[in-house]
């Protein structure tokens, strides 16, 4: 016999257990879950960077071109994308515990045949299986967040999740070339599995049940959600890369056409897989906004920087992971603390303040020396970092915490939406300017990328009025 839906609609799957854990989880299952949560984030972000260091490795053993080797990290960020939404709504259905867990679980599979592919193509079609077992552990790590944490300390859950987004991505291309230097390319993955076993088996026994909805899952918006949002950045990623309107022009149809019948489809559906009851909620409408526009900044300078401290600069080679590195260590430094505040104090001015420092970072950036002194780039990079991760926190927990309990988990496709989209145009359009304008692209991208920082923080104050 079914069991009664309360008023939002909803089906607890075990409501002993729901009725034990009010308000996030006690001691010390907590700490087990939030651990989990963050050993997979920390897996799926450094995957998507380990890998870049490789490429030249990978593409060499496999006598392949460079160009086909790029699919390696394209194939994976793209499977990322196109799923994260469809993976939302499952989450919801069938509880986040599980799509979490099988996430970790395909992600951990399929590292066994990256380790064991034979030829590029076989560790492509690898790479892209992890991207959706990524996808899982990306569409819900926030949505089951909520269940793990007190509602008081959810802004500095959100403030350390970011940290180890930070951190991770800093510390994998280091972490990469120290492997290769004592090791073939193949351990970059094989160390995937053992922490996927441990990730399993602690969420396993730690990880929360969550609220589930009764609506059928909707395979027809999961089939056009995927085709929108990959056909976007590869529509992108084509006008940056001016590869002409014969291969441009039919994605952006299809990809017109797809989001046409997503919206259509949404419009009917009373839970949409595009969640156009959020979006119409000002406030959350607003901070996706923000985080494109935010997240477009930031890969605008992450793509153009090495080309302008190299090219025009002067620097060698060896010191751009060195030259780099201010930013992504002030974000963390940053990060946890501004999730704290924005527990107490309003995110939109938090997130505001944010991002008028990334804005004057990208314009010092922009205005550089010819010939600058290391700490000269530095203070630069640290108040861009710094900025970030005064934005990224509260944006995240205003955009997650806007949302009702049972919709966490649109919300978390959302923003990891929002992101994947934000870094995919900031990417295209630094490849743009490179096309247009040569290396002065690279210069005038910290300009367009403090353009989008200030429009994010209007964007981000605006949300004072809603």
């Amino acid at each position: 016999m079914d069991r009664p839906m309360d008023a939002a609609g909803l089906r607890p799957q075990n409501e002993g257990k729901r009725a034990e854990l009010p308000n996030g989880l006690p001691a010390p299952r907590r700490y087990f879950a939030w651990a989990t949560v963050i050993v997979g984030l920390t897996l799926a972000v450094l995957d998507g960077t380990i890998a870049n260091v490789a490429l030249p490795t990978i593409a060499q053993e496999f006598n392949a071109p460079a160009s086909a080797s790029i699919w390696i990290v394209n194939g994976y960020q793209l499977a990322i994308a196109m799923i994260l939404l469809p993976l939302s709504s499952l989450g919801e259905k069938f509880g986040y515990r599980w799509v979490y867990l099988i996430g970790i679980a395909l992600f951990t599979f399929a590292s066994i045949f990256c380790v064991a592919a034979p030829g590029l193509n076989a560790l492509t079609v690898a790479r892209i299986v992890q991207g959706l077992g990524a996808a899982g552990l990306m569409s819900t790590n926030a949505a089951v967040l909520r269940y793990i944490v007190p509602k008081e300390k959810f802004g500095g859950a959100i403030g350390i999740n970011a940290l180890v987004v930070a951190s991770s991505a800093t510390a994998g291309p280091a972490i990469a070339g120290f492997i290769l230097s004592v090791a073939n390319w193949r351990w970059l993955f094989a160390l995937n599995i053992p922490l996927g076993l441990l990730t399993i088996a602690l969420g396993w026994r730690s990880l929360p049940e969550s609220h589930r909805t009764d609506h059928p899952f909707d395979w027809l918006s999961a089939l056009y959600s995927a085709a929108a949002i990959g056909l976007l950045i590869t529509t992108i990623d084509s006008i940056g890369h001016d590869l002409g309107w014969a291969v441009t022009l039919p994605q952006g149809v299809l990809m017109v056409l797809a989001a046409m019948a997503l919206l259509r489809r949404s419009r009917r559906s009373a839970r949409p897989m595009l969640p156009l009851d959020l979006l119409e909620r000002p406030v959350f409408s607003l901070s996706v906004l923000a985080s494109i526009a935010a997240f477009s900044a930031q890969m605008l300078a992450f793509v153009a920087l090495p080309f302008t401290f190299q090219m025009v600069n002067g620097f060698p080679p060896a010191q751009m992971g060195l030259l780099m590195m201010p930013w992504p260590l002030a974000l963390a430094f940053a990060a946890p603390i501004a999730g704290r505040l924005a527990d107490k104090h309003s995110p939109a001015i938090l997130g505001g303040i944010g991002l008028v420092l990334l804005t004057v970072g990208l314009l010092a950036l922009g205005f550089l020396p010819k010939h600058p002194a290391t700490w000269d780039i530095a203070w630069r990079m640290a108040l861009c970092g710094l900025g970030f991760g005064m934005f990224q926190s509260p944006n995240n927990r205003i955009l997650i915490g806007s949302a009702p309990l049972h919709r966490s988990g649109a919300a978390n496709g959302m923003l990891g939406t929002a992101r994947l989209t934000g870094q995919s145009i900031g990417a295209a359009l630094v490849a743009l300017l490179l096309a247009q304008f040569g290396i002065l692209g690279a210069i005038s991208a910290q300009f367009v990328g403090a353009a989008l920082a200030g429009a994010a923080a209007v964007i981000s104050l605006t949300r004072l009025a809603v």
